[in-house]
């Protein structure tokens, strides 16, 4: 598990977190400040320079920043066109350094594909200075910002690995890289490694610096134009025998045990991150034995990943994270059928799951493992549809703004030909060992293709729901299809505080909705996410994107879904599962929250609907729930 951390003091050494995330050369020259770590940075004393001007010292919004925060700044001299920008500490260590070519940073020039980490493009919207560049950043990113600064050397080759994260290969011929001497220039890539030309989709490069890497140094990596891509910074005794990202071309650095260069990174070595455990990952714990009526179900509806689908961008590792046969109840005594996750926002320590037998559960970390929250209930609580009747065929939930729990229902489990696509608000507050939802929407008639009398069609709704707040659509442009103008949430008075985008199975769409309180419901259309089938979805604060989540159907892939320049919601990048999973029926899958960030690093969880795991006699056989990392 990734746990949250106590607050510590701003640490000063942490600078190595720190990283320039957007800079403009108009509007008073302003620059952001993005701290990747977990621990606050003291900025006290930090001064910068630019290609004509010595280090000067500047005025912060504020002397910390705090972990994944942001800090801003006007720069006390011109920065201009065809400009430089370099970070040094108190004590003159450089920090973090980018260079831009003319009108690079007019309006602004900001990391894009992620905050601390992502390549450098002019911004084509407003500056986003003191919040995530997502919203600032053109739809479609240059090929050439998913090239990363992977691993490096600093103990005797002083070797650089480049990897590619992107879906078309990059040329690199003309690059340069320069160290942290400001007295150096930019060497050219080639010139140190003449095969070095290009980079393939989720490929690497790698050359051999001939101005040496040493202890306190840096890698800045600049495009044929000088515009900075990448960097990387370590301290005294890092690099040695290597400093590697763990999580391709994601998350931050670690000083690792063993060079992996050429290959995936290990993660194996005393940095956070993803954990340790070899160049492919393990798939750790598990184990237990079948109880009695236990009876794992082996996965259906294997399909191919679809194309341009890139590496799970977490740790390697995943860990098995329940008890065996955690799951069965009086309606599922086979044990199987988890399948919606959720963290509760307010409270990263629970994570609620949907069975589809009508249960509802909260679950605590212990030793490691999510089990059920015996303060709670031990064995879960069972659902109902309006009015206490039937078996809801709960498969997503979501949880809303004022803390209720949103579950969507296929079908009534007493009557399963017939397709009741509802969505259903409970109070996890109400007593008792049975909930009634305060509100019931419902979709059915809607989707017309799913009432056919075969329980196969009935059973294909809506699968997964997804909170998103309406401060989100309205930051990025979100047009309203029913408008055709900016969303504006003051047009739907009783609908809260967000809309509900709930996942259909049948066709991978997500259809989005106002649940009133007066029970009455606005649809505001389909959107598509470009998937076969949709099995859960999620809103992530953190990466700032709705995530449509498909299993083994569509190659166990994750599509982030974005706002782009024309107010429509489109898929943007699509990530597989850890090669270390099992190809199952995976149908729920949740990201905590950013507020328990490690190292660069929280917690992502799946739950396995058939809880078949590798199959009979292996350690995640009638196991349910995976836990890993994720980048925050």
């Amino acid at each position: 598990m990734v746990a949250a951390q106590p607050a510590a003091a701003a640490d000063p050494a942490g600078y190595q977190n720190v990283r320039i995330n957007e800079v403009t050369s108009s509007n008073n020259d302003t620059v952001e400040l993005y701290n990747t770590g977990s621990t606050a940075v003291s900025i006290s004393g930090w001064k910068m320079s630019d290609d004509s001007f010595s280090p000067q010292s500047f005025s912060p919004s504020s002397g910390t920043i705090p972990a994944g925060g942001f800090v801003t700044f006007n720069s006390p001299k011109g920065l201009g066109d065809s400009d430089k920008l370099v970070i040094y500490t108190s004590g003159g260590t450089v920090v973090d350094r980018v260079e831009w070519a003319t009108n690079g940073a007019k309006p602004a020039m900001a990391r894009c594909g992620g905050d601390g980490t992502g390549g450098w493009v002019t911004a084509t919207a407003a500056s986003t200075f003191g919040a995530s560049n997502a919203s600032g950043c053109p739809s479609s990113i240059p090929a050439a910002s998913w090239v990363r600064i992977n691993e490096v050397t600093s103990d005797g080759a002083d070797t650089v690995e480049l990897y590619n994260g992107g879906t078309g290969a990059v040329s690199i011929g003309s690059w340069k890289y320069v160290d942290n001497d400001t007295s150096h220039s930019p060497v050219s890539v080639s010139s140190s490694s003449p095969s070095a030309t290009s980079i393939p989709a989720g490929g690497y490069v790698a050359f051999n610096s001939t101005i040496g890497l040493g202890d306190n140094d840096s890698v800045f990596l600049l495009d044929s134009n000088g515009n900075t891509i990448d960097s990387m910074t370590w301290a005294t005794g890092g690099a040695k025998p290597s400093d590697e990202r763990c999580g391709n071309g994601a998350g931050w650095f670690q000083t690792s045990t063993t060079a992996t260069l050429g290959s995936a990174n290990s993660c194996a070595g005393g940095g956070g991150g993803g954990g340790g455990g070899g160049q492919t990952g393990q798939l750790l714990g598990g184990g237990g034995s079948l109880t009695s009526g236990c009876t794992p179900e082996a996965p259906s509806g294997t399909g191919s990943t679809p194309a341009g689908t890139l590496a799970w961008p977490g740790g390697l590792d995943v860990t098995i994270a329940d008890n065996v046969c955690a799951f069965t109840t009086s309606t599922g005594p086979e044990g199987r059928d988890l399948s919606g996750l959720a963290f509760e926002p307010a409270n990263p320590s629970v994570l609620w799951a949907a069975k589809n037998k009508d249960w509802l559960f909260k679950l605590v970390k212990s030793n490691g493992k999510w089990i059920p929250d015996a303060s709670w209930s031990a064995t879960g609580k069972q659902i109902r549809f309006a009015g206490g009747s039937g078996e809801p065929d709960s498969e997503g939930l979501t949880i809303g703004a004022n803390g209720h729990i949103y579950v969507t229902s296929e079908r009534d489990n007493t009557n399963n030909t017939v397709p009741k696509d509802t969505i259903m608000e409970f109070d996890p507050a109400a007593t008792g060992s049975t909930l009634t939802p305060i509100h019931q929407w419902d979709m059915t008639s809607q989707f017309p293709q799913l009432n056919t009398g075969s329980k196969d069609d009935a059973n294909l709704g809506f699968e997964g729901v997804g909170y998103v707040p309406d401060s989100w659509l309205t930051a990025n442009g979100w047009v309203d299809p029913l408008t055709g103008a900016a969303y504006n949430p003051a047009n739907y008075p009783l609908h809260g505080a967000g809309l509900f985008f709930a996942g259909l199975e049948w066709d991978g769409t997500l259809h989005v909705y106002g649940l009133n309180s007066d029970g009455t419901f606005t649809t505001f259309g389909t959107i598509a996410t470009g998937k076969a089938s949709v099995m859960d979805v999620t809103f992530d604060a953190g990466t700032q994107r709705i995530i449509a989540t498909c299993d083994n159907t569509c190659g166990e892939t994750h599509t982030l879904m974005k706002v782009n320049a024309s107010g429509a919601i489109v898929p943007d990048v699509t990530y597989t599962n850890p090669a270390v999973m099992p190809t199952d029926n995976l149908e729920g899958f949740a990201i905590a929250p950013t507020s328990i960030c490690v190292n660069g690093f929280r917690e992502a969880v799946w739950s396995d609907d058939g809880i078949y795991g590798f199959g009979s006699g292996s350690s995640s056989h009638g196991h349910a729930i995976y836990s890993g990392t994720f980048p925050c």
